[in-house]
């Protein structure tokens, strides 16, 4: 069951345009050498376009990712690398992986990922590599990714992004809320439930109790895909 204060809440979902101007926004976040935000886009355009949880990004390795030259790729999630602990993420000390949300410790879950990522997951590793460990999201001395900086870079990146009324607003306030926007988006473009389930790792009956109020507004699109489904009243 979804408890009312775990439903989206609408306002915090973006739409395309706004996703891909946060990720640009973020590659100016810091320095050119440090590279504070220029290292995150990917992981932000990780969770945009494959609508993955923060924990399971951190976790992702190279090999995990299948990366081809042309068409759609893979993610193959096998991990998650919890990231609320400070203690444990920034300072680079060992923590060890968990499997996925709700699922056996074995499983995994592949995930289609659209050439947008794959080109930006390609620039990523051709400029920053990989941690000792294959892992592709690190932080600048080469720990696990914390909570703590990818969300004070995103922060910075709304205000470069958004007009103020934007940025004090709860859109895409949170990194997660890029899973929520993905997510929708899927729903809004007719990818049938099951299927965004299927991707996203959830239950069916959790997405569409979660996501139900993002998908308000739709009764006249619906009306014209039936309509055109049913043909030409000829009457």
């Amino acid at each position: 069951r979804v408890a009312a204060h775990d439903r989206v809440d609408p306002r915090v979902v973006g739409a395309p345009a706004q996703a891909q101007e946060l990720l640009i926004a973020a590659s100016y976040v810091g320095s050119w050498n440090r590279g504070r935000g220029r290292r995150l886009v990917a992981f932000f355009a990780v969770l945009y376009y494959a609508g993955v949880r923060p924990a399971e990004a951190v976790a992702l390795r190279e090999t995990d990712c299948q990366l081809p030259e042309k068409g759609w790729g893979r993610l193959v999630l096998a991990k998650t690398l919890p990231v609320t602990t400070k203690k444990w993420t920034d300072h680079g000390g060992r923590h060890g992986p968990r499997g996925l949300k709700q699922r056996d410790a074995n499983a995994v879950r592949v995930v289609p990922i659209p050439p947008q990522l794959i080109r930006i997951l390609r620039a990523h590793l051709s400029e920053f590599g990989t941690a000792d460990d294959g892992r592709i999201f690190r932080n600048e001395r080469g720990g696990i990714l914390g909570s703590t900086t990818f969300s004070r870079a995103w922060e910075e990146a709304r205000h470069l992004a958004f007009v103020p009324a934007q940025a004090e607003s709860p859109l895409a306030g949170r990194p997660y809320d890029l899973r929520h926007a993905a997510l929708s988006t899927w729903l809004k473009a007719g990818v049938s439930p099951p299927e965004v389930a299927r991707r996203a790792g959830n239950s069916v009956e959790v997405l569409l109790k979660r996501y139900a109020g993002c998908l308000d507004n739709q009764e006249d699109e619906v009306n014209r895909r039936i309509e055109e489904t049913l043909g030409v009243d000829e009457g």
